[in-house]
């Protein structure tokens, strides 16, 4: 019985569906909802909404991200004047460091590390002929350096390749760097200069009360139902020959999804490669501070590639009791394992490409099909990134149900 009244408002709400309630999800449910006014189901799978950026607060007081780190780091205000009106972000420039050698080393890597990885005595030279070379230039990615035509550049680019990128790069991936697409790589540049910043964009915000409490609001419409729990794709049925898309056999107006696309068609040419982790926490209840930074990169540890100290991120910590470290451990992503059954980050190559090509091709049979996010569109996207694509293919979406009408 409340499986049927479900069905009957999915129908009576114009049959638009939104699979996964993540940013993507979330932003085109808000936007369709608001300013077409149309109904929107969103289903999704897990217990919660926000996707991987969901987070809450333990016993101790400590505001955790589940599914690890998340910062806003933008050029364009746009996305936190849009994200603003959910809920208080304030200003935090996210800053790292990197564990190699038994040393703490600046990352970004910038001058300071050139000085902390060879040595003050042997870095003027080589700081002089970064400048020159890289004149103009806040940040050069690693293969810039690797490939350059001075030897002492080139030398201290594959320094830094081999201790950090190559190492970090190979546990993360589950690959070997030569095989992954230049983007990742490129993800994070050395800074020419002594810039602290993980990332030079220009507005760097995190939300006050926790991105879960953002979400809530940026769901709380009239015109938006959420159902939890709700595995989709055991109700989605796609076909082929008319283009149709149908919800438990009626037929949907839109679909948008966000999820694994190669899912969405029953892994027919196979699985596209994700990575997962599993997140290891560790309380320390007499200790207000246990790492140099709020997070640290371990690319030379044994398994894992980095820990985040999370009331470090909070704007205020004076009710915290203790200490939370989370270590996170890559592994391949398998839907029925019992760790490392969520996809977190798509592993770009020359053969996952070809592979995704041939589930785009089936995609576009479809009209009324809207791909979106990470996992639909097999693109590593940050989370600026994926905000700023939402708020854009909105107009897509939003170009199509106007003539549906």
């Amino acid at each position: 019985m409340l499986r049927e009244r479900f069905l009957e408002r999915v129908i009576a709400m114009g049959r638009i569906i939104i699979v996964g309630a993540g940013f993507s999800g979330s932003i085109l449910a808000r936007k369709i909802a608001e300013e077409l006014g149309h109904h929107v189901t969103i289903l999704e799978k897990r217990s919660h909404i926000g996707g991987n950026a969901y987070d809450e607060l333990d016993e101790h007081g400590i505001l955790i991200q589940r599914y690890g780190p998340h910062f806003l780091n933008t050029n364009h205000y746009d996305v936190i004047h849009f994200l603003k009106q959910y809920g208080k972000l304030h200003p935090h420039n996210t800053k790292l460091l990197s564990f190699i050698d038994g040393n703490y080393i600046q990352l970004p890597f910038n001058f300071l590390s050139v000085q902390q990885l060879i040595g003050a005595d042997k870095a003027e030279s080589l700081l002089a002929k970064l400048r020159d070379a890289f004149y103009g230039r806040d940040r050069v990615p690693i293969l810039e350096l690797v490939d350059h035509k001075d030897k002492d550049i080139s030398d201290y680019g594959n320094l830094l390749f081999e201790k950090a990128y190559r190492t970090y790069t190979s546990k993360m991936w589950g690959i070997e760097p030569e095989k992954i697409d230049k983007y990742v790589l490129e993800r994070v540049p050395m800074a020419m200069n002594y810039d602290e910043r993980y990332l030079n964009k220009d507005f760097q915000y995190l939300p006050t009360e926790g991105f879960t409490k953002l979400f809530e609001q940026m769901l709380n419409h009239p015109n938006i139902e959420i159902c939890l729990n709700t595995d989709a794709l055991s109700l989605i049925h796609m076909e082929e020959k008319t283009g149709d898309i149908y919800f438990d056999g009626e037929k949907v107006d839109c679909l948008i999804y966000t999820g694994a696309i190669d899912e969405l068609f029953g892994h027919k040419y196979g699985l596209l490669p994700y990575r997962s982790l599993d997140i290891q926490y560790e309380y320390h209840a007499n200790q207000t501070s246990m790492l140099p930074s709020e997070i640290i990169s371990y690319p030379q540890a044994d398994g894992y590639t980095r820990k985040t100290e999370y009331h470090k991120l909070m704007k205020d910590n004076s009710q915290v009791v203790g200490s939370i470290v989370a270590t996170e451990y890559p592994l391949p992503y398998d839907p029925s394992a019992e760790i490392g059954n969520i996809p977190y980050y798509p592993v770009m190559t020359e053969e996952s490409n070809q592979l995704y090509q041939k589930y785009l091709k089936d995609a576009k049979r479809y009209k009324n099909l809207f791909l979106c996010g990470r996992l639909a569109e097999f693109k590593y996207y940050n989370m600026d990134v994926c905000i700023e694509h939402a708020l854009s293919y909105f107009e897509q979406v939003k170009e199509y149900l106007q003539q549906k009408k």
